[in-house]
């Protein structure tokens, strides 16, 4: 990122105002109450807020928390793809709201996993290459999440030293953080293939509609679209719930890239199920070829919806883009549970306690959003035509 990529200092401000609100208080009682169930799991074990078993290792927490939470991340480095990469100026007002986001969206999903660990004291473990297994896949993914995290703290700094004011230091840093963008697009693209990866490693454990050789494929893909549609959904709602113009133009043609990604994973999927004369399975009842058929009723929805002259209207570009996001979050559940099967006798379905940490865990991060964009310059500034604009 160069200084004449990075947004100029005046461009963005601290939108302000009262941090305490209702709907602040009510975020605030969802994450007091999951935390008080995470107190409890590390005090008395995982047994006593999961179900999770011998037979199912891994539940809600790696599949929304983690392998989700990370995917709806992905707006972050996909932002900057288009921006840095592609040298898409138009978009750098979307940067920092996505680099936010995927900062959290990457913590929480560091914090699962620790959450979820059964011996979490020697979660450094993985840190250290003595304890390393260097083929191992999960290996892969905790150390890129892990490398992004930490990217995108420094793709942040700017913002810090803006607030603090800064300058110079701000000045010597961005010399620097065209190295941290290119690290900053290519990791997230390793470990969100590795976690397409990680299924095949169960093998016939998945079921056949889902496992294939292409997932590393059409996770990285998904990804791709779902952190899309989550800074368009970012965009529109706080434009929305703060008064602001929304940007039609730029959120248009996003979706526009998001509706070839979408359509392209649809079809790589269906003739990797005729290759794999997997197409029969398609038309025997059963829930997971139900949540198939629903999956790929989302994914299509963007192509369709964005599709003709009216496809710039807000209402439109906003639906398309919460059907990707649910598409990818559905597939991702699907894949890593519903599809999972370790054979009789093993059964699972997250306790209350998994859904109250994964509420809860999604509470701070709008909380922690909403605080943030308060007091750190994030958001564009208004000004001169955005102003004017008004509300849309």
């Amino acid at each position: 990122m160069s200084a004449a990529a990075e947004p100029r200092p005046d461009e963005a401000a601290p939108i302000g105002g009262r941090i305490w609100s209702p709907f602040i208080g009510v975020l605030a009682l969802l994450v007091g109450v999951a935390g008080a169930v995470i107190a409890v799991r590390f005090l008395r074990g995982l047994g006593a807020v999961t179900n999770l078993s011998d037979g199912y290792p891994w539940g809600l927490w790696i599949a929304y928390d983690d392998v989700i939470g990370s995917a709806l991340g992905a707006s972050g480095f996909t932002v900057a793809f288009v921006v840095y990469i592609l040298n898409r100026g138009q978009y750098h007002p979307m940067v920092r709201p996505a680099l936010l986001t995927a900062l959290f969206g990457y913590l929480l999903a560091g914090a699962s996993v620790v959450i979820d660990l059964g011996r979490y004291w020697d979660f450094w473990h993985v840190f250290l290459p003595r304890y390393a297994q260097w083929n191992s896949v999960l290996l892969g993914v905790s150390l890129c999440m892990t490398a992004y995290t930490l990217v995108l703290f420094l793709e942040l700094m700017p913002v810090v030293l803006e607030k603090l004011g800064w300058k110079r230091t701000r000045q010597k840093i961005d010399r620097l953080l065209f190295v941290v963008v290119a690290i900053g697009v290519v990791l997230p693209t390793i470990h969100q293939a590795s976690l397409g990866s990680m299924l095949l490693v169960f093998g016939p454990q998945i079921d056949p509609l889902y496992q294939t050789q292409l997932l590393p494929v059409l996770f990285l893909s998904s990804t791709m679209g779902m952190g899309l549609a989550a800074v368009v959904i970012e965009s529109s709602v706080t434009s929305l719930a703060l008064r602001r113009p929304v940007e039609r133009e730029l959120l248009t043609k996003l979706m526009k890239v998001g509706q070839v990604v979408a359509a392209a994973f649809v079809v790589a999927r269906f003739i990797d199920l005729a290759v794999r004369g997997q197409l029969g399975g398609l038309v025997v009842a059963r829930p997971l070829v139900l949540l198939f058929w629903i999956e790929t009723a989302l994914f299509a929805a963007p192509v369709v919806l964005l599709w003709g002259p009216a496809s710039h209207r807000p209402a439109r570009v906003f639906v398309a883009a919460m059907a990707m996001a649910v598409a990818g979050i559905l597939y991702r559940l699907d894949a890593y549970l519903v599809a999972y099967d370790t054979g009789a006798g093993w059964h699972y379905f997250p306790s209350l306690g998994e859904l109250v940490v994964t509420i809860g865990l999604i509470a701070f991060e709008i909380l922690a959003f909403i605080i943030a964009i308060r007091v750190l310059p994030v958001l564009p500034k208004l000004g001169g035509a955005r102003a004017a604009a008004g509300p849309a």
